[in-house]
């Protein structure tokens, strides 16, 4: 590289763009997000369903291994404690499953 490639501000050559559009949302430049994924920066539906199938598969595992756990203490309060924490993860994935869909739709 050469003196004037480092010297240089990397951003200049887009500040002189001008806007591809206006901002359907002020301050969000491109408009507004769709679904789940926008600000982590995951731009495809399957992504961001891959996602939401890791998480719930990563919760379920962790959960199971809980009850089983708390079984073999005979510790029943805790295993119901486990069930409801189930229970969220999959209102969870079905959310983010939700979002990832209107994603693909949107795009």
């Amino acid at each position: 590289m050469t003196d004037r490639d480092q010297d240089g501000d990397l951003w200049e050559e887009f500040d002189r763009l001008p806007p591809a559009g206006p901002d359907r949302v002020e301050g969000l430049p491109g408009g507004q997000p769709q679904g789940f994924g926008f600000r982590t920066g995951v731009r495809s539906a399957k992504v961001a369903f891959g996602f939401a199938v890791y998480a719930l598969v990563l919760g379920t595992v962790l959960v199971l291994t809980g009850v089983v756990v708390f079984i073999g203490q005979g510790q029943w309060l805790l295993v119901g404690l486990m069930v409801l924490v189930e229970a969220v993860f999959v209102f969870a994935f079905k959310r983010l499953a939700e979002q990832a869909r209107n994603r693909r739709s949107a795009e």
